[in-house]
């Protein structure tokens, strides 16, 4: 019989740093060679501790986001661990500011560490604390592949294609032809039995989005995300009507509530919630169950250690988004098999540190 232990809350801590990126990411806003990230460690007083990370986009978001979990360390102490009640304390505490932004971050990264706390005291992979099983889950390799040029992106796509089945490109040159000539040097690479998925990154008016998607019709797109302002819900449902490719959306859903709205819009063909972004773990399996109720495929976006989990339990569960960004800080990176991530069979969600690599990467 597992037995779960009651955990006590001891303090949260974080940590900074600066992790160089193996294939740059050239999106049309700009480029990311080193990931900000900030380690989060839930400490209990029965000796547990939870961990996972932050993927904070900008060196400039980093420290917030490490000084506000480290305040709100006191102001947890002496908590049960129990996320969905430390979840309704901590919103409340952020009602008028509101729990978006670097708060919605740091509320995530606690609730995560939380979750991983309770699986590792229970002795279970998080998948199986949460009522699934520890199995491999179809990923599609997201590294790299960003706006290189055609001749580039075809190189660098059929290295990628290494031992997965689906890659993802991101798009949004100069026109739509340049677009189908970057998508047709991919195909060239790597042939028709690999998915190609491709990301806009938010960079086309309405307008703009319904003719580069046209151009797109035929050339073997398996979907195109967020090809207009994240945030303009109508405006992805007058692309989605014309659109003869699936129209993805999620990764910028700030909880549950942003997600009930854009699916209510009818925006989006398919789902990709941001395990940070959403909420945590908690955010999560509430973003999978509107993801049920409305019956769209959800795939997830980075942090694929605690997302294959996450995937494993939700009942549409799509497609993991594999970045290998925190892989140099990580004591046993994720596997791929045969295109599949695999979870281990181990207590909590597999993230431990590698504390020599982070004190090479730790930002002072």
């Amino acid at each position: 019989m597992v037995t779960h232990p009651q955990l006590t809350l001891r303090d949260v801590r974080a940590r900074a740093v600066l992790v160089p990126m193996r294939l740059p990411l050239a999106t049309s806003g700009g480029t990311i060679s080193i990931a900000p990230l900030a380690l989060v460690d839930l400490l209990t007083e029965e000796g547990v501790t939870g961990s996972t990370y932050l993927f904070c986009y900008t060196p400039l978001a980093l420290k917030p986001v490490v000084q506000m979990i480290t305040d709100l360390g006191p102001f947890l102490a002496g908590v049960p661990v129990a996320p969905v009640e430390i979840d309704r304390k901590l919103q409340r505490l952020f009602r008028l500011l509101g729990a978006k932004g670097v708060a919605g971050m740091a509320l995530a990264g606690i609730d995560m560490a939380a979750w991983d706390a309770l699986a590792r005291a229970a002795g279970l992979p998080l998948a199986r604390l949460l009522g699934g099983e520890a199995r491999r889950i179809p990923a599609y390799n997201s590294n790299g592949l960003g706006i290189v040029g055609a001749v580039r992106a075809g190189d660098e796509a059929a290295r990628l294609a290494e031992g997965f089945r689906a890659i993802k490109v991101r798009l949004g040159y100069a026109d739509a032809n340049a677009d189908v000539e970057v998508v047709r040097s991919i195909r060239r690479e790597i042939g028709d039995g690999v998915l190609l998925m491709s990301d806009y990154n938010q960079s086309l008016s309405v307008a703009e989005a319904c003719v580069r998607i046209a151009a797109l019709a035929g050339e073997g797109v398996h979907w195109v995300e967020e090809p207009t302002l994240a945030d303009d819900f109508a405006g992805h449902a007058a692309i989605r009507a014309k659109a003869a490719i699936p129209v993805q959306m999620g990764e910028n859903w700030w909880g549950p509530r942003e997600m009930a709205k854009c699916l209510e819009a009818g925006a989006c063909d398919l789902c990709m919630p941001d395990a940070m972004k959403i909420g945590g773990v908690t955010g999560w399996l509430r973003a999978a169950a509107l993801a049920e109720a409305a019956a769209i495929p959800a795939s997830s976006h980075l942090f694929p250690e605690v997302s294959a989990h996450l995937l494993a339990v939700s009942p549409t569960g799509h497609w993991l988004e594999y970045v290998d960004w925190a892989d140099p800080i990580l004591q046993e990176p994720m596997r791929i098999e045969d295109g599949h991530a695999v979870i281990a069979d181990a207590p909590g969600t597999g993230i431990a540190w590698d504390e020599d690599a982070v004190k090479r990467h730790l930002v002072a």
